[in-house]
């Protein structure tokens, strides 16, 4: 058994090269994680809104004049 280990040559086989690894990252660094962020702070503003709708806008009490 002088070859190679067939695991190991699997394993190098299915590895990404540079470029490969250098497209996910564009895709997922200026294609997806925007729309993740504004999904993320739109959810929070809408969460707050309704949150002000029912309950009333943040501060002390209005006084009784």
């Amino acid at each position: 058994m002088a070859g190679p280990d067939r695991n190991s040559v699997a394993i190098s086989e299915n590895k990404p090269g540079k470029r490969a690894e250098l497209i996910t990252f564009l895709v997922l660094a200026f294609g997806v994680w925007p729309f993740v962020a504004i999904g993320v702070v739109g959810g929070y503003g809408f969460l707050v809104w309704i949150f002000q709708m029912i309950f009333g806008p943040p501060g002390p009490p209005a006084s009784p004049h």
